[in-house]
């Protein structure tokens, strides 16, 4: 093979790769309210704890669990705190805008537990 053809192969697959549509994630904002839980063994294989921050998305959403390991941005309005957290189970009593928190995830939006539901909340995949 001459270098030519080397060189003109090379170009051929970078342009290849170039023109690979990329997949990205469409950002979604939803206003729904969030309740909070204590994480064990979640349905993305892995075992939580309650101090980590990481929450559970309704069946309508989890999709067999497309969103394991996502992180998920969370805005309480009423206190305007913004907090992430990572997406680890499904929640079977959960309505589509639904988040269910662990419990230093739910505190962390400035809402004490004795409150049980932060409603409305704003979240999107971050």
């Amino acid at each position: 093979m001459s270098r030519f053809q080397v060189i003109a192969a090379i170009c051929a697959l970078a342009v290849g790769v170039i023109a690979t549509p990329m997949l990205t994630h469409t950002k979604r904002q939803n206003v729904g309210e969030a309740t909070y839980y204590y994480p064990g063994e979640g349905a993305c294989g892995y075992y939580n704890t309650s101090d980590q921050p990481v929450l559970a998305l309704s069946v309508d959403i989890w999709n067999n669990g497309e969103y394991c390991m996502q992180w998920v941005e969370l805005t309480d309005p009423a206190t305007g705190v913004t907090q992430y957290g990572q997406v680890v189970d499904e929640c079977q009593g959960c309505d589509s805008t639904h988040v269910d928190l662990s419990p230093s995830l739910f505190e962390s939006l400035g809402a004490p537990l004795s409150q049980g539901v932060i409603s409305p909340l704003d979240w999107q995949f971050a």
